[in-house]
């Protein structure tokens, strides 16, 4: 990213933002967009995340829990593992987590665009 963009992602996280970013030629192609080669970038404001890129020293990938037929994603870690036990070698109770959505913010082009108004301000984008 450039300094710009470096910028606005510092100034914004750890926080409620997915970051949409160009994907060089070291991002895994299973990870990016296929035809746009992008990538989101998100850094949470979430103990338990922190906690795990910092003693694993390496991006996760992730992504909301909806199961098929599902409207919404699961929030609920009681549910999740009365539902998913013995499907998952691990459920750790972060406690419920919100429906709202992460910002979306597309920094891949030379300006940034909102794509989705969710739980982060998104003015300094606009």
């Amino acid at each position: 990213v450039g300094n710009s963009e470096y910028r606005q992602i510092k100034a914004h996280t750890p926080g409620p933002y997915t970051f949409i970013l160009r994907a060089t030629s070291e991002v895994p192609r299973r990870l990016m967009h296929p035809k746009r080669r992008q990538i989101g970038l998100r850094i949470p404001d979430n103990k338990i995340a922190l906690d795990l890129l910092e003693e694993l020293g390496t991006p996760l990938m992730s992504t909301s829990l909806i199961l098929p037929g599902e409207e919404y994603p699961f929030t609920d870690p009681y549910e999740i593992r009365q539902t998913l036990e013995h499907q998952l070698d691990l459920v750790i109770d972060g406690g419920y987590c919100g429906l709202e959505p992460s910002s979306v913010i597309d920094l891949s082009d030379d300006q940034a665009m909102v794509l989705r108004k969710g739980a982060g301000d998104t003015l300094a984008f606009e």
